[in-house]
């Protein structure tokens, strides 16, 4: 093939994978992401009267071009953006043109939506037998209430997850992160890797469905179980843990730290560290049994830890535990940036997106032989449309100039 049509190749295990993703917001842009930093080359589609509206929100920097959306750059680094009409049959067809081309599309519509433009599963795997179609959803492809639109609130709400979180007697209190739309990226970018391992195998495509609901509930720890054995049914206990004790937040000088020396031989340490070995052997306290029942801990052992926390700022009780008990700093955001550990694990790259840097997070996948790729840029919308549609899928120039009038790119 010649240079000119080739796309271009990220670096890292899934080089050469080409992703078509039509996703919008966070909850497929994330799972399209991830695969980009893996080495994937992705192709996100906007449509050019509604380009993804995350490009709006703030915080935002001053681009070359006006504002622009650092929340977008977050989500969408490394991609190549094309703008394309998917109302329009010329749109829908160039679609099915990159998508014979391609190794899988992600879509996060919901569900009927692409089958009524002519791009559901069962037509776009003629185009090519072996695509992964990956489908994230609010409510998954079946079921009574696939139809549903669905927000990240929705999927914390009928999930569970709202239900057992906030503070003990008081009303359910939503997580404070779109954790539904995150969780519903990370399970489609697992199913979807796993397809392309089948996919190498046999040479057969799939539909990959994953609903934001249903990975909402696998976030839910022992609540599910809970209920299904014990009938008990969760509620809010704010930083406190159902059963394990102490293990949670307690207030110290300049702030709150999570202690979380609740077996014997963190217990035997702690009490080492705050200078009270005593404690060690204290019969009504010296057994993990023991501190676990919530009368005793309410009584003896929750007051020590206070007292403990109380004299020390998180500095300290940081340095204090060291290797040796889980206890650790409750950090504010700006702690979190400026964390040197974080820092030395590259947790904070560079994005650029309009020519402005922003400092965004970075990659936990830490891989020896292939690293991840974690820096890079956020496309401007429709930046890559020669690039993909003139070079790659070799549009003529006279025909690419005819979509650019008719407003289909």
């Amino acid at each position: 093939m010649d240079e000119t049509m080739q796309l271009p190749l990220g670096e890292g295990p899934l080089r050469g994978l080409v992703v078509i993703d039509v996703t919008r917001v966070v909850a497929g842009p994330y799972c399209t992401m991830m695969l980009a930093d893996l080495g994937a080359t992705v192709i996100k589609v906007e449509n050019p009267a509604e380009p993804d509206y995350v490009r709006t929100f703030p915080p935002f920097v001053q681009g070359d071009n006006g504002r622009a959306s650092a929340f977008f750059a977050q989500y969408n680094r490394h991609k190549l953006g094309v703008s394309l009409d998917l109302k329009s049959e010329q749109g829908r067809e160039l679609l099915r043109e990159l998508v014979g081309k391609a190794d899988m599309l992600v879509e996060n519509f919901r569900p009927g939506t692409m089958e009524r433009m002519g791009l559901g599963y069962e037509t776009l795997k003629s185009c090519n037998p072996r695509l992964i179609y990956v489908s994230i959803s609010g409510f998954g492809q079946t079921g009574p209430n696939s139809r549903r639109p669905a927000y990240d609130n929705s999927a914390q709400s009928t999930g569970g997850l709202w239900s057992i979180n906030g503070e003990k007697g008081q009303p359910p209190l939503r997580v404070g992160t779109i954790i539904g739309d995150l969780s519903a990226s990370f399970y489609a970018a697992i199913a979807a890797l796993s397809a392309v391992i089948h996919a190498r195998n046999t040479g057969e495509g799939q539909w990959v469905d994953v609903a934001q609901q249903d990975s909402v509930v696998t976030l839910t720890e022992h609540a599910v179980v809970n209920y299904t054995v014990a009938g008990e049914v969760g509620a809010p206990l704010g930083n406190d843990h159902p059963f394990v004790r102490p293990y949670g937040q307690y207030a110290c000088k300049d702030g709150f730290v999570f202690f979380g020396a609740y077996t014997d031989k963190f217990w035997r340490e702690a009490c080492k560290i705050f200078g009270e070995p005593s404690l060690i052997d204290d019969p009504e306290i010296d057994t993990m049994e023991k501190r676990f029942d919530p009368q005793i801990y309410a009584r003896r052992v929750k007051p020590i830890v206070q007292d403990w926390c109380a004299r020390h700022t998180k500095a300290e009780l940081e340095a204090m535990a060291g290797d040796t008990i889980p206890m650790t700093p409750i950090k504010t955001i700006a702690e979190v940036v400026d964390d040197p550990h974080l820092q030395a694990r590259e947790m904070f790259v560079q994005t650029e997106v309009d020519g402005q840097q922003v400092k965004a997070f970075g990659s936990p996948m830490k891989l020896s032989g292939t690293p991840v790729r974690a820096v890079g840029s956020a496309p401007g919308f429709g930046e890559h449309n020669e690039v993909v549609l003139k070079g790659w899928l070799q549009v003529a120039a006279s025909d690419y100039a005819r979509y650019v009038a008719d407003g289909v790119i």
